[in-house]
């Protein structure tokens, strides 16, 4: 099979890219150069340019003739536009990697969702409704055109589904873990460094420890991924990518722990006791729980890489890779004084 491939220089795509051309398909990469250190097989065929001038580059799509475009990175309603003008009649499907932030319960997380507050029941499938408003990054401090701004995957979604000379697959994908991850997930909320740092106490806000979000493991969205691509079965067709079990954090904490051969405790306190620096900023009274049964039962997804062992070999590659500066996304300051003080003013001798 002949595939187009947008993006996949970082983090998901080089996984996908090696899976493709190891079940012998022919691979084009359309990029923007400047990832010359990723490792992606000698057989795949680059293609350099901006994806925002794809239009300009029809007639050379048309002679490449793709059989499935994947776009692993349309973050616009722009971005879905100009692919679908470019790709319209020339492919026979176009798979677009979304995400599950699409659902209302995520909005609920983020507390961006306004009007009717009720939580919405898990787990999530891909009926499940969406958020009702639009632009879940949005920040008025930045400038207009800020991607965080423009970022949409609804309108992304829309666009791919109401294709007519092409059909849509959509797979949604959840919080993603693995080596290189640019984000740090496991470090901006799973208190890696202070488990790294040898903390005796780790505070978790209570409604976070017990609080339920779906994961993947890189490896394991780079299957779901091209289990989409291969399987015409998929047309027409949206998919939820998941672990089938979502731990609790407070499980996610301890295994980070017991691999790294941490001896401390977890205290959990109430959000309402914990200064500003210790709380976790999102509403998890809202579960996040994810069913991906579809894509199990239609195209046999199943997980190539267990649990422990995505988890362990993330673990390694954060410890070795630890971002120079702290994530201030989630407020996780490192203030250790300030943390001892609050230990001792619950009762805890340190």
């Amino acid at each position: 099979m002949r595939i187009l491939i947008i993006g996949g220089t970082s983090f998901i795509g080089p996984h996908v890219v090696k899976l493709l051309v190891e079940r012998g398909h022919q691979v084009t990469v359309f990029h923007r150069g400047g990832q010359e250190a990723v490792e992606l097989p000698s057989a795949v065929a680059h293609l350099y340019g901006d994806r925002t001038r794809m239009l300009e580059r029809r007639e050379e799509f048309r002679r490449l003739a793709p059989e499935v475009v994947l776009d692993m990175i349309p973050s616009t309603q722009e971005d879905a536009d100009m692919l679908v003008r470019t790709f319209a009649g020339i492919a026979q499907r176009i798979v677009a990697v979304s995400s599950q932030d699409v659902y209302r319960a995520y909005g609920l997380v983020r507390g961006s969702e306004t009007g009717d507050l009720e939580l919405e029941a898990t787990p999530i499938t891909e009926s499940s409704r969406l958020r009702e408003t639009f632009y879940p990054y949005g920040d008025s401090s930045k400038a207009a055109d800020d991607w965080c701004n423009r970022y949409e995957k609804i309108l992304v979604e829309q666009a791919v589904m109401d294709c007519d000379s092409s059909a849509g697959t959509i797979v949604r994908l959840p919080a993603i873990y693995g080596p290189k991850d640019s984000q740090h997930r496991l470090f901006s909320y799973l208190n890696l460094q202070r488990i790294v740092d040898r903390r005796p106490y780790i505070v978790l806000d209570e409604a976070f420890a017990q609080w339920r979000w779906t994961h993947a493991y890189v490896e394991n969205a780079a299957l779901a991924i091209v289990l989409a691509v291969v399987d015409s079965r998929s047309a027409g067709r949206i998919y939820n990518v998941g672990e089938p079990e979502a731990p609790l954090m407070i499980d996610f904490v301890q295994k980070i722990g017991e691999q790294l051969g941490w001896q401390g405790d977890i205290v959990r306190v109430p959000k309402s006791d914990l200064p500003e620096q210790l709380q976790f900023p999102l509403n998890t009274s809202q579960q996040l729980i994810v069913d991906s049964s579809r894509i199990r039962e239609e195209l046999g997804y199943k997980e190539s890489v267990s649990w422990e062992e995505g988890l362990s070999k993330t673990i390694q590659w954060e410890v070795e890779h630890l971002p120079a500066a702290i994530d201030r996304k989630y407020r996780m300051k490192l203030d250790y004084e300030k943390e001892d003080e609050f230990l001792q003013s619950i009762g805890i001798k340190l």
